[in-house]
Order: C-alpha cells, then structure tokens, then sequence
C-alpha cells in the first residue's frame, strides 16, 4: 500500500527537526499511531506524534523548551517553533488491574515492543521520515488496504486491558467505514464486564463521534449486537437506527431520534454526559416530537411554534422527514410562516410589561401574567393585532379572571 502522504514534506518542519534531534543524540524516533495511519490512508494527519527511545530526562537534555505533560507515563511536549511536539518514551505496560489503565509503564528500548502494546493494528505502525523505516509487526498497512479494524494480537487481551476499546474499535469501522475483524467482533460481548468500569465521560467521546457518522446506522446496529448499546444507552429504540443514518449529522436531531418515545429524555443525555444546551434541546425534540395535522390552520401552527419554540422547528422537521413522518407540504407551511416573523412568544408583544401596568393601574401582579398569555392567545390567533393601539383595544375589552 502506497501513499503520497507519506512522505517529508508532509511532516511539520518542527515535527522532522525533533526526530532529527534525538536520532542526532543516539535514540531512535518514529511517528506512531493515528499520523501514520492517515498518511497511509491518504488523509492529511491532524497531529504527530513521536515515540523515542529516549527517556524524558534525555528529551529534557536535548531540548530547550520541554514540557513534562506526562512524564509519569514516559510523555514530554517539546516546545520548538512555536508547535507542540508530544515524545513519548517506547513503552510496554504490565498487567491492568482495573480495565481503565495498567498498573505499572515499563520503558523500552524496542518499538516492536511499544507497538504490541497498541490497541489495533492500523494504529501499530511506526514510520521514521529521516529514513524511510516503516514498521508494521502486525500487519496494519494490509489490514488498512482490506478496510479492517483488527486488534493487534489477541482481541480478548486487548479488550480486556482497556474497556473503552470494545467502543474504538466500533467507532473506527464507523467513521473510517470499515468492517470489524470476525474475532475482534466476537471478543467485544465476552469483554463487557470490563467495559462497564469505563467513565461515562469516555464512552460519551467516543459515542458522538459515532453518532455523527455518516454511516452511523451501521455502527449503531454494531453497538446494538455485540451489547455495547445496552450496557450505556438501554433506552436507544432499536427501530429508529435506520432514521438516524438518513438524518442530518446533528447530535440533537439523532439523539432524539433514538429516545423517540422516553419521559425523561433530558437526564438520560445528562448521564451520557452531553453538555446542559444539548440535553435541553433534544429533550424538547423528544417531548413535543408531535407535528400539527395537514389540516391545521395557520393559526395552529402559530401555536404550536410557540410551543415549541420557533429555533426548534427545523430540526423537528428534519427528525420527522428522516423518519418518513412529515405530512407533504407541512415544511414549505411552517417555513413561510417563520418567514413572515410573526410574534410567537410574550417578548414580541407591542406591549411590555410595563405597559401593561400602566394599562391595567396595577403593579406587579399575577393579572399582568394573565394579561401578557390572553394577549399572546389573541395574536397568535391573528399577527396583525400585534400593535400598542390594537392591544391596548383588546385589554379594554378584556376580563381579568377572579
């Protein structure tokens, strides 16, 4: 397999004079991991990263400016033209005691050894670009050319060591559309033990960029037969995975595809750690998910847009037109609707609240509440009485409830 990409001149200056740096001081130095296998895919890498046999305290010696980011598990950032360059040290990792991280790093001089510790093969590839050297001790560059996520030596090992994995290895053949290996397939139900002592905040990175796949329906149905969706997301509705893959790549539109039907939408988000505007607006997709009949007026779809909050409704429609649910018409309606600008909410009322004191001779009360909804009603009803005149017309004739 052969890439264009792989090649100097798409290194970083900065990134090739580190390399250079630390084979001039008598280590070896690859580009490893997610960089190398871009290259190899034809995709241009979104960072580089270094692995040496030097030491930290070598890298320290080496370089100026040196950041001890992670020095405790061999990794330094060395600060050169102004990029951060992250080094760390060939390392292989004893036993995992707790499925999350292992209990002790050791350094190594081998990167066969540092590779082997990888969790798949396409990202076990080491590419020095001072001399060409690539080394691929598990077949990584021809499991790229097949389209296959396979873990490097024995799945179940693998997934055992870490629990996020089982959910990389899913969202890798998500995102790259690729397939999953038939044994690494097979290793992710007998490891789900392990992946429940992962943190919600690891499984919610991971998930969204899943979810926001193009062939997200794919991977969802592969999170839902190996066992993965239950064990995070049991209330996903196993019949809108189809819909979600045909709907726009929305966090919001596609979650609330899946919770199609829950009554608490809104904490469900909150566990899977999504931030609070996103858990808002999918819980109000999910519980106000209803669309107005053909035949409502435009008044009722005023009303209903008011109910929903008019930023909402195109990615209401876009949730049901991704399901095959939106009634013929009922889009170019609302839009032209929106487009008119009509007053949906209290705030776009002629009068405000001090207004309406002065028109009614009281201060704050609950009647002003009762004016401001009666006045909304009246205009929803009919936008062009949104005026002070036409308002003030309406108060008069108005009856405060006892």
């Amino acid at each position: 397999m052969s890439s264009k990409l792989l090649t100097q001149e798409t290194v970083p200056p900065a990134v090739l004079e580190v390399i250079k740096g630390l084979q001039a001081g008598g280590f070896r130095a690859f580009l490893v991991g997610g960089c190398v296998r871009d290259m190899l895919r034809e995709q241009p890498p979104k960072d580089f990263d270094v692995a040496s046999s030097a030491l930290p305290a070598d890298v320290q010696r080496l370089f100026k400016k040196v950041i001890p980011t992670g020095i405790e598990h061999g990794t330094v950032t060395v600060v050169l033209r102004g990029l951060h360059v992250e080094v760390t040290t060939f390392r292989a990792e004893a036993d995992y005691v707790d499925g999350r991280r292992p209990s002790k790093v050791e350094f190594h001089d081998d990167i066969e050894a540092d590779l082997g510790r990888r969790d798949f093969t396409m990202n076990a590839i080491a590419w020095d670009p001072i001399t060409g050297q690539k080394v691929d001790p598990f077949g990584g560059e021809a499991d790229l050319h097949r389209q296959v996520v396979r873990c490097v030596r024995d799945a179940l090992e693998r997934f055992s060591e870490d629990g996020l994995r089982p959910l990389r290895a899913v969202r890798f053949a998500t995102v790259l559309d690729f397939t999953l290996d038939p044994g690494t397939e097979a290793a992710i139900p007998k490891t789900l033990t392990v992946f429940r002592k992962v943190a919600a905040e690891r499984v919610h990175q991971e998930f969204v960029k899943l979810l926001v796949a193009p062939s997200a329906t794919r991977g969802l149905t592969l999170l839902a037969s190996t066992g993965l969706l239950g064990e995070f997301l049991p209330e996903a509705s196993l019949a809108e995975l189809d819909a979600v893959g045909r709907a726009p790549r929305d966090e919001v539109i596609r979650m609330a595809l899946l919770l199609l039907g829950q009554t608490q939408p809104r904490e469900v988000m909150m566990r899977l750690k999504f931030p609070n505007k996103l858990a808002e607006d999918t819980a109000a997709l999910v519980l106000r998910a209803s669309l107005p009949p053909p035949s409502a007026t435009d008044a009722e779809l005023r009303r209903w847009l008011s109910k929903l909050e008019a930023a909402r409704a195109a990615a209401l429609l876009a949730l049901h037109e991704a399901r095959g649910s939106l009634p013929a018409g009922l889009r170019a309606r609302v839009e032209a609707i929106l487009a008119s600008n009509p007053p949906l909410t209290t705030r776009q009322l002629a009068l405000d609240g001090k207004a309406l004191m002065a028109a009614l001779g009281t201060g704050p009360s609950p009647a002003i509440g009762h004016a401001t909804r009666h006045l909304l009603e009246l205009v929803l009803e009919a936008p062009e009485r949104n005026t002070p005149e036409g308002l003030l017309t309406a108060l008069k004739a108005w009856t405060p409830p006892a």
